[in-house]
């Protein structure tokens, strides 16, 4: 049995910050590895400012190397737009494998914007890294209010696999200031770096024939 984080994100760009918090996942969660999910399309950020896909991965290719994260479009080979649709899937496609998903205390702050937002929390257990600024936002939020009694100690978080679900634990560390919305800000091309990104297959698995469970994670 493979343990494995899920960090969902744009990735526009892969920065630092991603890096070091699944890193610090590992760590925490006892993970064999973090797979980066680069959505082909957040449904709650604007397309306006958003680089092309291609780009995306290949910025989160380069942040991962040398380090058990792993970089997937998934979800596009999927055919999946939400994550509760993307977990309803994975556990299929891979049934040997345990998936706890990852998320910033931004993203808790506004957790019950998501769609089916409450079928994740039932889906697999959920690991908060805290942010500042957002740590506040985050407890006083209405997702936060259904979650509380979910809370699991922080010492206790490597014993996920275990857990009842609904369960969130909060998870601290020294966070990396780098955004990317400062990245944007200072080089609003910054995807032209990134001028040979290779193609991938974007072709969805289909019932009657599904990838193979290789094919589902290379880019």
């Amino acid at each position: 049995m493979k343990r494995i984080g899920l960090l969902g994100g744009s990735f526009n760009p892969a920065h630092r910050g991603h890096r070091k918090l699944s890193l610090h996942a590992i760590r925490a969660l006892r993970l064999d590895e973090v797979w980066w999910l680069v959505s082909p399309g957040n449904p709650l950020k604007d397309k306006a400012g958003m680089a092309p896909f291609k780009a995306r991965m290949a910025s989160a290719q380069r942040m991962a190397r040398h380090a058990p994260i792993r970089v997937t479009d998934i979800e596009k080979r999927l055919g999946t737009r939400y994550t509760a649709d993307t977990l309803d899937r994975l556990p299929r496609v891979f049934p040997k494998h345990r998936f706890i998903w990852l998320m910033g205390a931004d993203n808790l702050a506004q957790f019950d914007q998501w769609e089916r937002w409450r079928d994740i929390a039932r889906q697999v257990p959920i690991a908060v890294i805290a942010r500042p600024g957002y740590d506040a936002r985050a407890h006083a939020s209405p997702a936060m209010s259904w979650l509380r009694r979910a809370v699991r100690p922080a010492g206790q978080a490597k014993k996920w696999t275990s857990w009842r679900l609904p369960a969130l634990v909060l998870l601290r560390f020294r966070p990396d200031p780098t955004s990317a919305t400062r990245i944007r800000a200072a080089d609003p091309a910054w995807h032209r770096h990134f001028p040979n990104a290779r193609s991938i297959s974007i072709s969805a698995p289909s019932v009657s024939s599904p990838p193979s469970r290789t094919d589902m994670l290379q880019p």
